[in-house]
């Protein structure tokens, strides 16, 4: 499942960014702010009406992200 996909408070773990040649660069960005394999994530907040940003928790820091960007995450749900 993609992060972009998961329900408010859903605790989930990363497990792999999707990259091309394209979207290279924003991957590494991903990765450095700390989304990287086995790290635990969660979604806090929606934007109204399902649009852009989602703001989405990594261990204690909190990061707005496109859709588009968290659609590169693939996660898988925790429990």
């Amino acid at each position: 499942m993609y992060l972009s996909d998961l329900k408010r408070q859903q605790p989930a773990v990363v497990c792999k960014i999707m990259q091309s040649e394209c979207t290279r660069r924003l991957a590494q960005r991903l990765q450095d702010i700390g989304l990287v394999p086995g790290e635990p994530v969660s979604v806090v907040a929606h934007a109204p009406w399902g649009g852009d940003p989602i703001l989405v928790q990594v261990g204690a820091t909190r990061f707005a992200l496109r859709k588009s960007e968290a659609m590169m995450v693939l996660v898988e749900v925790a429990g």
